[in-house]
């Protein structure tokens, strides 16, 4: 599966290592994902979704439901 956060999107990015002498070559910036089950509680069921760190925070903060309504009004949804 891709590493990309399934609420928010974010996905891999690419730059540069830079070396003391000023070297650069290619690298890459993994999201911060985790594999994590949440309860939905308008249907009763769990739900395993492949979520960044910051996804975790905000589902903590404002609850699963009303956070998978702003990522699919928002486009970011994949599941």
């Amino acid at each position: 599966m891709a590493k990309v956060c399934q609420l928010t999107g974010k996905k891999t990015q690419v730059g540069n290592h830079v070396s003391h002498a000023n070297n650069k070559t290619k690298r890459k910036f993994y999201p911060n994902l985790h594999t994590k089950k949440f309860f939905l509680e308008s249907e009763g069921v769990w739900v395993r979704m492949k979520v960044c760190a910051k996804a975790i925070r905000t589902i903590n903060k404002n609850g699963f439901e009303k956070t998978l309504i702003a990522a699919a009004r928002k486009g970011t949804l994949s599941i």
